[in-house]
């Protein structure tokens, strides 16, 4: 189930932990390697658009023309920012009977995913992840609607949070 928070709770980086009260979880951020995996498919892609934009109507058109290539540059700046945004405000915690997850920057998503609830777990990795040693981790519940993914973790941490989210999802759900 999703809720919107009304509060901007901020991200967290690198697992540390948001101060708060007690009841506060201990907040884990996604490691940086995602970062740089999303920014450099943005300079590639973009570069490329650039370099298109630019040297074709430069020169079939003249050099005047050359100044489309600016367009990508500026949408490659804007997003280099926006990326990092994005990736601060992707967090999760691992509670007791549940595991939270939050992202977004304009709107604030809150993920509640309880570990009785869920139906598989699984680690996926495709060929670009798996050159930046990431991996992501995707929830599936009863619900299609809660169904999670957590992107962009090291592979390792992909492979403990399965197995204990598949530990603690079957002993929540033996007791139904």
């Amino acid at each position: 189930m999703d809720t919107g928070s009304a509060r901007d709770t901020g991200g967290a980086q690198g697992g540390t932990d948001e101060p708060g009260g007690a009841d506060e979880p201990g907040w884990t951020g996604l490691p940086p390697g995602l970062l740089r995996m999303r920014r450099l498919l943005l300079v590639v892609w973009l570069g490329l658009l650039a370099v298109a934009a630019g040297l074709l109507p430069g020169l079939f058109a003249g050099p005047a023309w050359a100044a489309f290539a600016l367009l990508p540059l500026a949408l490659m700046a804007w997003g280099w920012t926006l990326l990092g945004r994005n990736w601060r405000s992707w967090r999760y915690a691992e509670r007791a009977d549940d595991l939270l997850l939050s992202r977004g920057v304009l709107w604030r998503t809150e993920t509640v995913v309880p570990y009785g609830r869920m139906q598989l777990v699984e680690v996926t990795s495709g060929p670009v992840e798996r050159h930046f040693g990431l991996a992501s981790v995707q929830l599936h519940t009863a619900a299609a609607a809660t169904d999670a993914t957590i992107p962009g973790l090291d592979p390792r941490e992909a492979e403990r949070l399965r197995d204990r989210l598949t530990e603690l999802g079957e002993a929540r759900s033996a007791g139904l």
